[in-house]
């Protein structure tokens, strides 16, 4: 079992950047992906990266490639989001994710933190 929570959301302007935190408990966490999700209102909640449990393979959905970073420290057990360049369609709840280690999934979620970009 893992447990997420999330921090670092908030309000910024247009341009701006915000780094989202996420710490995880359990002992897997050095073993296995995690991944950032966002939903905003009245949406789905879509994917917005992904990092392997070493680190390594950072993936990014288009809309985010080159302004987002994933990161990972697996001795504080936390995975970052670093977003840069901010605009308002980026507001959204931000989720956290880690795939269980047996099917693969993402089968454990936090919270969420509210990310609101002002035009």
């Amino acid at each position: 079992q893992v447990q997420l929570v999330e921090s670092g959301g908030g309000l910024v302007q247009t341009g701006g950047s915000l780094r989202l935190s996420c710490v995880a408990s359990g002992r897997t966490f050095s073993r296995i992906g995690m991944g950032w999700f966002r939903q905003a209102p009245g949406k789905e909640r879509e994917f917005v990266a992904a990092i392997s449990w070493n680190g390594g393979n950072p993936v990014y959905a288009d809309s985010v490639k080159g302004r987002f970073t994933i990161s990972r420290d697996n001795a504080k057990n936390t995975v970052y989001l670093q977003m840069n360049s901010l605009k308002p369609e980026d507001t959204a709840v931000y989720y956290c994710a880690a795939k269980n280690f047996i099917t693969g999934g993402y089968d454990y979620w936090g919270q969420g933190t509210q990310v609101t970009v002002a035009s």
